[in-house]
């Protein structure tokens, strides 16, 4: 019996060691830092923090536009976040979540690299800041 315990063990810390290789970046570099405009970091948010209504619709955007690369949770680990070269970053990471909201802004829609430009896409101003508030709004 404590045979069939270790062999147990040692197949369920195999298997977890595979699941955690299988799901982690593994030739992904971390982008470097972003070089935003003075006029992007001095940018206020118009909308009301914590605004459900803003965050609500800013959820839809993200499932439309940018979950694939960002994932559920914008911990970078999305479906196509693996054909990536950069590893699209951890918006539950300290580093990001002091970005101020004109920073997010400028990362979300001007883009850079690999992370593309979405200022045609996402057009009104009101849309970018839904998306701006719910990932600021998202946990783990």
């Amino acid at each position: 019996m404590k045979s069939k315990m270790n062999f147990l063990s040692i197949a369920t810390a195999a298997l977890s060691f595979v699941v955690l290789v299988a799901f982690t970046p593994q030739d992904q570099k971390k982008g470097g830092a972003w070089q935003i405009p003075a006029n992007y970091k001095s940018m206020k948010n118009p909308t009301k923090a914590g605004d459900a209504e803003s965050v609500k619709f800013g959820k839809t955007l993200y499932a439309k536009h940018c979950k694939a690369c960002h994932g559920n949770n914008g911990q970078g680990d999305g479906p196509k976040a693996k054909q990536l070269k950069t590893f699209p970053g951890d918006f539950q990471a300290a580093e990001f979540k002091a970005n101020g909201d004109g920073q997010l802004y400028y990362m979300s829609f001007v883009g850079r690299d690999e992370m593309p430009n979405f200022e045609k896409k996402i057009t009104t101003e009101e849309d970018r800041w839904a998306l701006v508030n719910y990932i600021r709004s998202m946990k783990k």
